[in-house]
């Protein structure tokens, strides 16, 4: 009974608005995509050590690995539907009756053996609902297993997004404590001019300022550095006190991130392969409700042996048997029926909306990190110009005030220019790392719907 599946439209575009990054193309289908380890492509065995202990320690994958065994589970449980129950008993019973009740005498006392007693029972399936209800099953469980191929996708693209942000951070430090390095070189300098009579204690303050300001800004990256590794730990499955990572430079390069067809996105996309089997598993609900509107029809036998004494339950008139078909039908149950059905319809709308809608946010997320990536890129190259600049503007005004031309406002002024080009040089590059994290997760990451299991693979025990 009900409509048999079929999966219904969902907008999908000829191509991405967003053009790739300058340098990049668009893959032919099934031309260099990603697959399986899909952040080796970032070259950093750190990183690549830190995604193996994932899916090993993680707590949110071992919760919806088990959520996906309970949905297999259910499928057998179902499954048993479409076979006979057979039960076997054996029973032993006095009675006594009122001595108040049927005439004169003692009350009679009846024995009563049963052993063994073998009940068979079978409801066919006539209506297909149960088969309905595997149907369903099956494509809840297939849904549970793209979900927990989501959460690992999930958590394994915060791995990488924290540690690039954290070596990010390891980049930013190394290049403030340079930094102090230079700018105390720049206060001996004019604390010796100051000696000499030449700099005024002003410049020797505005020195002085300069360098502990520089200093601070490198202590309070320690805040959030820390904040970053105790993350990843927990991500691994690691207490925060048992994990550190030694401070190092960004040493990967943002990579070129195939880009796939729009139409081989919603194949790619776990999210979207459990929206679609939450789908499925709605619509064969459909079937289940409709089932009930026609009688159930079975069939029950038993069999055994009962007499009044042990001496003489095994002997051949003891035997008992009964078999016999059911039919049984409810011819009112005050619109319980009908409201069921409407229900089971509404979730399927439901659920073909909550599919569209993952469809529509699927390609989202993939033009805005096209978009960030290429106007990062674009950024980027500006930002080299812009560092450049700044460098020759401050070699500048050093000779300059060296040679008594200028005052050191104007050096400190360059100095500043020169330290906020080269960070947010450094934030540029990190932002352009996790937006490749990014961008790689929009587009699943390498996984595909084969990857999906059968139902034939999901009805027996693994």
């Amino acid at each position: 009974m009900g409509p048999n599946y079929s999966k219904p439209p969902a907008p999908t575009p000829q191509a991405f608005k967003e053009p790739p990054p300058p340098g990049w193309k668009e893959s032919e289908p099934k031309d260099d995509v990603i697959r399986g380890k899909w952040w080796e492509v970032f070259n950093d065995p750190e990183l690549n050590g830190l995604e193996e202990q994932v899916a090993i320690s993680n707590q949110n994958i071992a919760q919806s690995e088990a959520l996906f065994r309970q949905s297999r589970a259910l499928i057998r449980i179902t499954r048993a539907g479409l076979f006979p129950s057979v039960t076997v008993g054996a029973s032993a019973s006095d009675s006594r009756g009122s001595g108040s009740l049927g005439g004169r005498g003692a009350p009679s006392v009846n024995n009563t053996l049963a052993f063994p007693t073998i009940d068979f029972s079978w409801e066919a399936d006539v209506w297909g609902s149960v088969r309905r209800s595997i149907e369903a099953n099956t494509a809840s469980a297939q849904a549970s297993f793209a979900t927990l191929e989501n959460v690992r996708l999930t958590v394994q693209a915060e791995v990488a997004t924290d540690y690039f942000q954290l070596r990010g951070l390891d980049q930013e430090k190394i290049l403030l404590d340079t930094t102090t390095v230079a700018y105390q070189k720049a206060l001996d300098l004019t604390n010796q001019r100051h000696d000499q009579g030449i700099a005024s204690g002003a410049d020797v303050a505005q020195a002085e300022t300069q360098l502990e300001q520089t200093k601070s800004q490198s202590i309070d990256l320690d805040v959030t550095r820390s904040t970053l590794e105790h993350a990843i730990a927990v991500l691994i499955g690691k207490p925060p006190s048992e994990f550190t990572l030694e401070r190092k430079p960004i040493s990967a390069q943002p990579p070129e991130v195939p880009i796939a067809l729009p139409s081989e996105l919603l194949e790619r996309r776990p999210d979207v392969a459990a929206a679609e089997r939450q789908m499925a598993a709605a619509n064969a609900q459909i079937g289940v409700a409709r089932a009930s509107y026609y009688p159930q029809i079975g069939l029950s036998a038993a069999t055994g042996l009962q007499a009044g004494s042990l001496v003489n339950l095994f002997t051949w008139p003891s035997r008992l048997w009964s078999i016999g078909p059911s039919a049984v039908e409810t011819v009112f149950d005050a619109g319980k029926r009908k409201a069921t059905n409407d229900q089971v319809e509404a979730a399927y709308d439901a659920t073909v909306a909550a599919y569209r809608l993952s469809v529509l946010g699927a390609f989202e997320d993939v033009e805005d990190n096209l978009s960030t990536l290429r106007v990062l890129t674009n950024e980027a190259a500006q930002q080299d110009q812009v560092v450049r600049a700044a460098q020759r503007s401050l070699d500048l005004a050093l000779a300059q005030y060296q040679g008594g031309i200028t005052a050191y406002l104007q050096v400190i002024t360059s100095q500043s220019a020169a330290l906020s080009a080269e960070v947010a040089q450094v934030v540029l590059r990190t932002r352009r790392m996790t937006s490749s994290v990014a961008l790689v997760k929009a587009l699943g990451g390498g996984w595909t719907n084969a990857n999906l299991p059968a139902a034939t693979q999901l009805a027996y025990t693994p």
